[in-house]
């Protein structure tokens, strides 16, 4: 994203990742990014036109998970958008691999993760004032990827399977991911919705 934006700023609480981001920047040649290590260090109205947080949600404690809303509102422009990619509480692909796999599926997971349900997840954020759509994102490619990192031809191609998969609607249920798409409307207030935890 960096060679078409102004800046960006990635945050994650672990050191490991966060110097393998410099370390990529650096390989890249991108000189409008920076990382930290921990938490946003921004108070309300930083201004920001997007907020993107890939596998972030399914880490966070219940209140802290029903407070981020809130603390997105106040950390995007009117008309900002937020994006997450979580695993659904629903997938087959997790249930699959509890069963046949569990000690692989315990070496890439930390005890603070969990599945959500996607709709409720959506609810938070539409009950802060979001514009707010859920959608499935993938079926197998993702835990494909997680386990085997290389394999970037076998994850296109399961990307397309997925694609085909994910119309089905019974199947389209079941799928691992679930993409969450929230906008604050453009004429929003500084402050979310009166119903929204902060």
């Amino acid at each position: 994203m960096a060679p078409h934006i102004g800046e960006v700023i990635g945050l994650d609480l672990s050191g490991a990742a966060v110097r393998q981001a410099w370390a990529d920047a650096q390989r890249f040649g991108t000189q409008n990014a920076r990382f930290i290590e921990g938490t946003l260090p921004y108070q309300d109205d930083a201004g920001f036109d997007a907020v993107i947080a890939i596998f972030f949600l399914h880490h966070l404690p219940d209140a802290a998970l029903a407070a981020l809303p809130g603390q997105v509102w106040r950390l995007l422009k009117p008309g900002g958008m937020f994006y997450s990619l979580d695993p659904s509480k629903r997938r087959l692909s997790g249930a699959v691999g509890r069963v046949l796999f569990p000690r692989l599926m315990k070496k890439y997971q930390t005890e603070d993760e969990r599945e959500l349900e996607p709709e409720a997840t959506a609810l938070l954020f539409r009950e802060a004032g979001f514009d707010t759509r859920c959608e499935m994102y993938d079926f197998g490619s993702s835990p494909l990827a997680g386990l085997l990192p290389g394999w970037g031809w076998g994850y296109r191609v399961a990307r397309r399977l997925d694609d085909a998969i994910l119309r089905i609607p019974a199947l389209r249920r079941r799928g691992s991911n679930f993409e969450l798409i929230a906008r604050k409307p453009p004429h929003a207030p500084s402050a979310p919705s009166a119903g929204s935890p902060s």
